[in-house]
């Protein structure tokens, strides 16, 4: 296991460049396993999750070649159907959240998928029943052996329905879209997720030959074709990132320029910052964060607390609670930080009470941050991050604490960060890897 030692208190400088985005290309991957032609994708993040969801497509017989730093090409021309169904594939998927996105897919190529129940973050539960109710609704047979963990669907023919999600599940979404583009007829999808990298799906499958209408809206239609062609696709710019890029510099009081952000995909990310008092500017297609040495939370129009949470797009991504919140520690003023999707994701908050942090985690989905108004500093820390969105707030309150942090189960930050200790040093960071 690996661990950062941190060296608090250094303030950032330059320009940083925001890695692709790991949320789509997740999505992305799984769908190149729709045709027998070749599909190049731009913009891929050299991160753990990525690079094990591409060997898992080498090991099932897809072609892999690797054009540059972020570029590929993906051609499942060969496909090994027995080793979908071994003891090895299983396991390796129960270590990879992302591979449930390859049954859409498979069965819509292939006609059968099992899949063992994934892993990920620890951050409390994550059904998938939308995933399969979906792809059931279109025609398949879904079974779940609870002994070994396995999913199990099949299907002679997906046939197109009208189907209304029970919740507008990103990753959910993108499976039955999957399944769907090659389903006989029409299939008309409600309540569906439409985040910007949902969006960016739906794109690359219109232009492998999809016929994909109400794009960015939550009613899809879909209307099933025979075969998909092979496409060129460039991922978006990951917005988590350019969010922690933010909160560093309000953190730490620096002035950072974060590059090629693709602003107008960021929807409500930047105006919620704004809430917490954070000055930024939009320059081009760049955000511009001055040095501010205090940022004040605002109130609500009646004088009440500010609440930040989490919601379905266009609200704000849960993926960001977590940076908001240690950013909310060095404001001035109180904010109410309201995870409504995940009841484990603000068991973190106790490693920044240990460093300092006025915090009061009221139950497992709500937290009132008081601000510090770095009055005083957080204090360095010897933590473990329990999941990627925690540990990458851990690592911001220990790079603007006093003294010297550990943090510990980093392989969880490599996840969905990329190469971060080098790019954050290049700015100024003081961040070791041992």
């Amino acid at each position: 296991m690996s661990s950062f030692i941190i060296e608090g208190g250094h303030k950032l400088q330059g320009e940083i460049i925001p890695q692709g985005a790991k949320n789509e290309v997740l999505q992305i991957l799984c769908a190149t396993l729709l045709t027998d032609e070749v599909v190049t994708v731009h913009n891929i993040p050299n991160i753990l999750d990525v690079n094990n969801l591409i060997q898992l497509l080498r090991d099932m017989g897809v072609t892999v070649c690797k054009l540059d730093a972020d570029t590929y090409t993906f051609q499942a021309d060969k496909v090994d159907l027995s080793y979908l169904e071994s003891e090895e594939f299983l396991t390796r998927c129960s270590k990879l959240r992302g591979s449930v996105m390859l049954v859409g897919p498979l069965v819509a190529r292939y006609g059968r998928a099992l899949i063992s129940k994934p892993g990920g973050d620890r951050i409390g539960r994550r059904r998938l029943d939308t995933h399969f109710l979906g792809i059931h609704k279109l025609g398949a047979s879904f079974t779940f052996d609870a002994n070994k963990g396995i999913y199990t669907l099949a299907a002679d023919k997906l046939k197109g329905t009208y189907m209304l999600l029970d919740e507008a599940s990103v990753t959910g979404t993108a499976n039955i879209v999957m399944a769907a583009v090659m389903a006989e007829g029409t299939t008309t999808i409600y309540n569906a997720a439409c985040e910007p990298y949902l969006q960016q799906l739906c794109r690359m499958l219109n232009r492998m030959g999809a016929k994909i209408s109400g794009i960015a809206s939550n009613l899809l239609t879909i209307e099933g074709v025979t075969t998909l062609h092979g496409c060129e696709h460039t991922v978006l710019p990951d917005m988590i990132e350019v969010g922690s890029f933010i909160g560093m510099a309000a953190m730490t009081g620096s002035e950072i320029t974060i590059k090629n952000v693709s602003y107008d995909n960021l929807g409500i990310i930047p105006d919620s910052f704004r809430r917490l008092g954070i000055r930024l500017e939009q320059r081009g297609d760049d955000i511009f964060v001055p040095q501010q040495d205090h940022y004040e939370i605002e109130s609500f129009i009646d004088g009440s607390i500010m609440t930040i949470a989490d919601a379905p797009w266009p609200g704000l991504t849960p993926d960001l609670l977590s940076v908001m919140l240690v950013v909310a520690t060095q404001a001035k003023g109180s904010v109410l930080i309201h995870q409504k999707m995940f009841e484990s994701r603000l068991f973190f908050v106790d490693k920044l009470i240990d460093m300092g942090a006025q915090i009061i985690l009221c139950d497992p989905h709500r937290a009132v941050v008081i601000g510090h108004d770095h009055n005083f500093c957080l204090r360095g820390g010897n933590v473990t991050s329990p999941d990627i969105r925690a540990g990458i707030a851990l690592l911001i309150a220990a790079m603007s604490a006093e003294g010297t942090s550990r943090i510990h189960n980093i392989e969880q930050i490599d996840r969905g960060y990329q190469n971060i200790e080098q790019r954050l040093t290049a700015l100024g960071a003081r961040i070791t890897r041992i």
